[in-house]
């Protein structure tokens, strides 16, 4: 079985939104997901990206994503964040995951960011024992997730 790691092209979108939608289910959020398809294919691939992804192709399909963009830290610069990572089920187990991460970890060296960071549920026993294969991870559980929602706030 050959797995092919690379750019994401628009064409990949429509399969990346699927994913991206086996995800909210994975994690208990199937309502969550309310990006437009248009608005996320225009923000990674329109005239200013504020994402970017490699895909993972099996037997000439997208099974699989990742998907970052570059924010700024005022203590570390230019890092990495991982939004999301995802391997189709069926395909799991197969090391496309390792792949994905290693080829971001390239990427992040290559543009000679601080690192790389990201979120995951303290429930997500397989994706946390995935992280915790590579050396230098370090799980901060000191920090508080928040998030404000525009469309709550009046004016």
């Amino acid at each position: 079985m050959e797995i092919k790691i690379r750019r994401a092209k628009k064409e990949d979108c429509q399969t990346m939104m699927e994913l991206i939608h086996e995800l909210a289910v994975y994690e208990k959020a199937p309502d969550e997901v309310s990006v437009d398809f248009d608005h996320f294919v225009e923000s990674g691939f329109g005239e200013k990206p504020v994402w970017w992804a490699f895909v993972a192709e099996a037997e000439n399909k997208v099974v699989g994503f990742t998907l970052y963009y570059i924010r700024y830290s005022t203590w570390k610069g230019q890092r990495m964040y991982l939004e999301d990572i995802l391997v189709n089920e069926p395909w799991r187990g197969k090391g496309i995951g390792k792949l994905l991460f290693d080829e971001l970890i390239k990427e992040a060296k290559e543009k000679k960011l601080s690192g790389v960071v990201w979120q995951v549920l303290e429930w997500n026993e397989p994706a946390i024992n995935f992280y915790k294969k590579y050396d230098g991870v370090n799980f901060d559980n000191e920090w508080v997730n928040c998030s404000l929602s525009l469309t709550s706030i009046d004016g």
